[in-house]
């Protein structure tokens, strides 16, 4: 654990110029005692790292100095070939820097392990859409929006929702969600954050500027944040049903999966089913949703819901008479 703790801190001081015990403990989930014995360490293996003193302190190695591949076992480097996502990198206009940024990192590996992209591209595949759909075309500004999240451009772009709507845009970030981009955006001389659908969007113009971005934003933290809110904020009606083992089974397939989460469930009866309280998008999509379960749900409540299922159930009756 030492050995691999050690490489970790050259790998930070190299990436990071001047870096804090404090930072370094933080990063390395140590305690700064151990960043004190572990500096000491490597200053005794020849690493040339040195203390900078003052407010702006911490250690820093020397300029110039640069770790080498060599120190990567084979499942790192395994695992570093299967972190890239090749048709995403492709769609932002990226593929030929991947393949590049690829061959440089293998051709640098010992050759005992130069083989680890391919043993990778063997045994693993990432295939992004879902079952019976049809891989999606980019959407036709992806690659010139991806441009400018990497260079910090302000953007103005005409976006379609229930109108046509003009914005100026600071691009911080592509989220690729279930097949569909979005952008993540913040309105140009505001705090307000937004999120846009990029094939939506049906122009775009990078403008000349460039804008500061703020260096505590999270894409990640952000998106989980305000995708949980949205479907939260979708699910604002409640349903009651009664539902048989294999129902519950099957219930996660039919509805969103916080809603199965966040279902009130009451005990089971002498029979195994269980009554839920279901929050649901809206009477009509609950009943399209809760209709695929079959004789395996009942509907309790509301009533309209209920007289759908029923009007449902005997028109299936009478098909099959």
């Amino acid at each position: 654990m030492r050995a691999s703790r050690l490489i970790s801190l050259v790998l930070l001081l190299q990436a990071g110029g001047t870096v804090t015990a404090g930072e370094l403990a933080e990063a390395l989930e140590v305690s700064e005692r151990t960043i004190y014995r572990d500096v000491l360490a490597l200053s005794a293996a020849g690493v040339p790292v040195y203390a900078e003193q003052g407010r702006a302190g911490g250690y820093r190695l020397l300029d110039g100095y640069r770790t080498k591949l060599n120190g990567l076992s084979r499942a790192e480097a395994e695992a570093l070939f299967l972190s890239g996502l090749p048709g995403p990198a492709r769609d932002m206009g990226l593929g030929d820097v991947l393949a590049v940024a690829e061959l440089k990192v293998a051709a640098a590996l010992p050759a005992p392990i130069r083989d680890a992209a391919g043993r990778a591209r063997q045994r693993f595949h990432l295939d992004v859409p879902g079952w019976f759909e049809d891989p999606a075309l980019p959407p036709p500004w992806l690659a010139e929006l991806a441009r400018a999240v990497w260079d910090d451009r302000v953007v103005r772009l005409r976006y379609e929702r229930r109108e046509v709507v003009t914005r100026t845009v600071e691009p911080y970030g592509l989220v690729l969600k279930n097949g569909a981009w979005y952008l993540v955006g913040r309105i140009s001389k505001s705090d307000d954050l937004r999120v846009y659908r990029v094939d939506r969007i049906t122009d775009l113009a990078v403008e000349a500027a460039a804008f500061t971005r703020d260096p505590a934003f999270d894409l990640a933290a952000f998106w989980a944040v305000r995708a949980d809110e949205f479907v939260r904020r979708v699910l604002d009606e409640q349903v009651t049903i009664r539902v048989t083992p294999t129902g519950l089974r099957q219930l996660r397939y039919a509805v969103e999966s916080l809603a199965v989460r966040e279902a009130v469930h009451h005990p089971a009866d002498e029979q195994g089913r269980v009554v839920l309280q279901l929050p649901v998008e809206s009477v009509e999509v609950a009943y399209t949703q809760l209709l695929r379960l079959g004789p395996e749900v009942e509907v309790l409540a509301p009533a309209p819901l209920r007289d759908l299922m029923r009007a449902a159930a005997q028109r299936m009756r009478d098909l099959y008479r």
